[in-house]
């Protein structure tokens, strides 16, 4: 899963207009602080630049320590900026954006004091992609600005090959730095698999010279090609792929040197939980709620079997053909009972096309992992979960009045309203009816979440250094049911290396999804007596924006 949706970026010379529209729409408080909330729109335009990485001479993206040190020293005068601005009589909602902003620096500050990716993690330095992720922005820590293929029309116009041979050749430059900033790096697990994403990129540019790339995005996949460009950009592409191609070479060859611990430790993660990405959970907590959730998929799945025992198996699509064939029924059949038979999701005109442009190609026997296992027998189940792409397409056309949410917050903190809201939701179109008629789709559902919460729990014996990746994708293994996530898939590989290059990652599936219970609990809660209305619950829920659940759960729940 890679992925890109650019951060939004404030001009300062529209700044003004931006905030003057968005106070005119807000009701007039006499209680709140005069133009507290206005002051936070400035600094959160003013942070944004900031916290973008510094570039050196040669416009090259600096994360040497003369940089770093003044990113740090910044970072303290923003935080007493923040400080200074009063939050009694704000809003809800504005008191949510404070703390959004909030969460963001201390995102920054645990970057400059604990998880140093520039210094420890080679994998940071990957930056080309060819697909848009099914997140707000990029999973895990990684060297801005990206290269985002994906984000072009192509063929190229003549100016889109000159801004692009200019972005790629800002690669050999940044690997060469990279290689002095990871010197002193001893984060054993990050370096021993930390050359994967640079044969991917080597080979991402190989194919984009060929012809034979193929990029995704909310608008489907396609082909791109430089064989038509002109010398320019060929050379810039054949010199990203060459300096890709020797920095995975280096990387190998230093991992066996590295002998330190790579994840954060219990105590780190614990502050990281609570106050940047505001999960209001510690470690144990997780490790107790994630097998909580295993347990309870493995039961409900054995109960599940058991009810459809006298009931046909699912099994694959026997071909490319009928697999295709039934993945269009099956778009057709969510779109309308999310709409009409479920009554879950008010109709918008880009539903049926936004599910259908994520359609995936049939993987024949023996060559399948996890999810595609789960896609030849029911592709609604991952359509479900590919609540994502509906996301992203609502931020793009339907941006968020509050410029702190208009774009996705920094340093992942999204994590539990996309990872945990879309595993949600393959739980909360299930006992919305999705699968009375196809009863066995319902075991998978219990297979998804079992997996998830495995491979939970295995992240988090990561980050307190208890396991390394490979225990961590052996334990992943083992708890999945039917086996149907060997330890030594690529998937699984890469699923335990972003969980430990990024915090909270691993677990967020199943805590943003018990985050998301405990919301349409207080919700309930808060009208006693009256009907759950879930399509009125998904507009309000969805209206917030892609900002922590806890968070929703404050705004909507808890003046």
């Amino acid at each position: 899963m890679i992925e890109s949706c650019r951060s939004f970026r404030f001009a300062a010379t529209a700044l003004g207009a931006v905030v003057a529209a968005f106070l005119l729409a807000t009701p007039a408080r006499a209680e709140a602080p005069a133009g507290a909330y206005a002051a936070l729109l400035q600094l959160f335009a003013d942070w944004r630049t900031f916290e973008r990485p510094a570039l050196d001479a040669a416009g090259v993206p600096d994360f040497r320590p003369p940089a770093i040190a003044a990113k740090a020293t910044g970072l303290a005068a923003m935080r007493a900026r923040l400080a200074a601005i009063p939050t009694a009589g704000l809003t809800p909602a504005e008191q949510v954006d404070h703390r959004l902003v909030e969460a963001e620096m201390n995102g920054l500050d645990f970057d400059l004091r604990v998880l140093t990716p520039w210094a420890r993690d080679p994998s940071f330095y990957a930056n080309v992609y060819a697909e848009q992720s099914d997140t707000p922005s990029h999973e895990g820590a990684a060297a801005r600005p990206a290269i985002d293929l994906w984000t072009y029309a192509w063929p190229l116009s003549k100016a889109d090959e000159a801004r692009l041979a200019r972005e790629l050749g800002i690669v050999p430059p940044l690997l060469a730095q990279a290689r002095q900033n990871l010197k002193d790096g001893n984060a054993r697990e990050l370096w021993k698999y930390g050359s994967r994403a640079f044969h991917e990129q080597a080979e991402a540019l190989a194919a984009l010279a060929r012809g034979t790339l193929t990029l995704r995005s909310t608008a489907g996949t396609w082909t791109a090609s430089t064989r038509t460009a002109g010398a320019a950009l060929k050379e810039a592409v054949e010199r990203a792929r060459q300096a890709s191609a020797a920095f995975a070479t280096w990387v190998e060859g230093e991992a066996p040197s590295k002998t330190g611990p790579s994840g954060v430790g219990r105590e780190q993660y614990d502050w990281y939980l609570a106050h940047v990405h505001l999960v209001p959970y510690t470690w144990h907590d997780e490790v107790v709620l994630l097998t909580r959730e295993l347990e309870r998929a493995q039961a409900a799945l054995a109960l599940e079997e058991h009810h459809n025992r006298d009931l046909p198996p699912l099994e694959p699509a026997p071909d490319a053909a009928a697999f295709r064939a039934l993945c269009e029924r099956r778009v057709d059949e969510l779109v309308d009972f999310l709409v009409r038979r479920g009554a879950v999701l008010a109709p918008r005109p880009t539903l049926r096309a936004t599910i259908a442009a994520q359609i995936q190609e049939y993987a024949p026997p023996g060559h399948r992992n996890f999810f595609q296992q789960v896609t030849a027998r029911e592709p609604t189940l991952l359509y479900t979960h590919q609540y994502h792409w509906l996301d992203l397409v609502r931020m793009r056309d339907e941006p968020q009045p509050s410029p702190v949410r208009r774009g996705p917050p920094l340093y992942n903190i999204w994590d539990s309203r996309a990872e945990g809201f879309a595993t949600a939701f393959e739980e909360i179109a299930m006992h919305a009816g999705l699968y009375d008629a196809n009863p066995r789709a319902r075991e998978l559902v219990w297979i998804m979440l079992a997996n998830r919460a495995a491979r939970g729990l295995a992240s988090l014996h990561s980050q307190a250094n208890e396991f390394t990746l490979q225990e961590a994708g052996e334990f992943a293994a083992r708890h999945t049911p039917r086996g149907w996530a060997p330890a030594d898939s690529d998937l699984t590989g890469f699923e335990q290396l972003l969980y430990l290059r990024q915090p909270g990652y691993g677990s967020s599936y199943v805590t943003g999804k018990l985050l998301a219970d405990r919301l349409i609990a207080d919700w309930v809660r808060a009208s006693p007596g009256k009907p759950f209305d879930l399509r009125a619950f998904m507009e309000r829920f969805n209206a917030t924006g892609l900002i922590p659940v806890s968070q929703i759960d404050a705004e909507l729940t808890r003046p």
